[in-house]
């Protein structure tokens, strides 16, 4: 029983890896299946039904933290910390500079010119802030490209 409470403790700590509210469901999805396929091992259940009624336990506990709560910061298998394409990250500071916002060179290199013109642009236009060169901004902003050549 005291390894179904550890691993239970274990599960409710780290499901709060993440910055995000996602980033939490997930990991704590992740972490809760791995729980629960020991606890479904040493226990009367089957090891898929600990895998199942863990990730379920973990990804609500993590769904329902907010970083307050817990945050143990951006888990490890984000993306965010993988470098951006750098076609994309050309194309949005080319955007960028032709509304007039200051990204520095169109090189593909997301630095923090790029970042913080990124993260103006957003708020600007009311989206969420996140300074990151996504598809979804690219297209944000040829669409306003597109109406500022329109009017």
């Amino acid at each position: 029983m005291r390894l179904i409470s550890a691993l239970v403790a274990s599960m409710l700590l780290l499901s709060g890896c993440g910055t995000s509210t996602s980033d939490r469901a997930i990991s704590g999805a992740g972490i809760g299946a791995a729980a629960g396929a020991v606890v479904g091992a040493v226990t009367g259940l089957t090891v898929l039904q600990g895998v199942v009624l863990g990730a379920a336990s973990g990804g609500l506990i993590g769904g329902l933290t907010n970083a307050s709560t817990v945050n143990l910061g951006k888990p490890i298998w984000a993306s965010a910390d993988q470098p951006a394409n750098a076609a994309a990250v050309s194309r949005v500071q080319a955007g960028l500079t032709r509304l007039g916002y200051n990204p520095g060179p169109a090189d593909g290199v997301l630095g923090s010119r790029t970042k913080s013109s990124i993260e103006a642009y957003e708020r600007d236009h009311g989206l969420a802030v996140n300074g990151k060169p996504t598809l979804e901004l690219a297209q944000h902003i040829d669409k306003q490209l597109q109406r500022e050549q329109k009017g």
